[in-house]
C-alpha cells in the first residue's frame, strides 16, 4: 500500500488538532502506523474525516460575562514511567468552570 496518501491525511489531521482537541488521541494513535500503513489504518483515518464532517457545526458557546475567569492546572511526573524512563505531563484549562482543553 502506498503510504503517501496516508501520510498526507495524517498531516492534515495533525494540523486540525490545534483547534479540534477531540481528535487528538485518535490522530496520534494512527500516526504511529504511518511508516508501514495497512488497509485497516487507511479505513480508520477516513473514519476520523467522516467524524469531522458530521461534527462541523458543533462548537463551544460562551455567554458574555463581566468577570472572565480562566483557570489552568498542570502536572508533571518525571519518575512515574519505570519502563522507558520518560517524563509525562498534562494540563487542563477551564473558562468559567467549563473544561475547554
Amino acid at each position: 500500500m502506498d503510504g503517501t496518501q496516508n501520510k498526507a491525511m495524517i498531516g492534515s489531521l495533525l494540523y486540525l488538532t490545534t483547534s479540534k482537541h477531540d481528535i487528538m488521541f485518535s490522530v496520534c494513535l494512527w500516526k504511529t502506523f504511518q511508516n508501514e500503513p495497512r488497509e485497516v489504518h487507511l479505513i480508520n483515518v477516513k473514519r476520523i474525516f467522516r467524524y469531522l464532517i458530521r461534527t462541523v457545526n458543533l462548537g463551544l458557546y460562551f455567554k458574555k460575562m463581566k468577570d472572565f475567569k480562566l483557570s489552568s492546572y498542570c502536572d508533571a511526573d518525571y519518575d512515574g514511567d519505570k519502563l522507558e524512563r520518560k517524563g509525562t505531563n498534562g494540563s487542563c484549562h477551564f473558562i468559567e468552570g467549563n473544561l475547554v482543553t
